[in-house]
């Protein structure tokens, strides 16, 4: 049933203009490698909402990320991201997001957190 419901909002997502605000869903993988030593993948399944509000556009998401090391069993955490995206003039955006991803239970560590801040000219 959840794969069925994940698939309709998939299939709705793609099919649906880039200025639709609303609800939708974000599958990514993020690998790390140092040269050629491969480290880890954390697979995010993102159930989202985007909206405009003047010049800013904004987004929220969150649901389960799979984290597999290398040489390790896979580990299901929840991760989540925040994040805007301000047109300060036609041809300049400044972007940012906020991601967290919640520690492994087996272990001391905290939470993981990253940030990212940017800006895109166009020409």
């Amino acid at each position: 049933m959840i794969k069925r419901i994940l698939g309709t909002l998939a299939a709705a997502s793609i099919a649906t203009p880039a200025a639709f605000a609303g609800v939708y869903v974000n599958v990514e993988a993020n690998s790390s490698l140092t040269g050629t030593d491969y480290s880890s993948t954390t697979t995010d399944v993102h159930v989202g909402y985007e909206d405009t509000a003047g010049v800013v556009d904004w987004y929220v998401q969150g649901g389960p990320a799979v984290v597999a090391v290398d040489g390790s069993d896979s580990d299901t955490r929840l991760s989540g991201k925040v994040g805007a995206n301000i047109e300060a003039t036609e041809k300049l955006d400044f972007y940012g997001e906020l991601a967290v991803l919640t520690a492994d239970t087996d272990t001391n560590l905290d939470n993981a957190w990253a940030t990212k801040l940017g800006a895109k000219f166009s020409f």
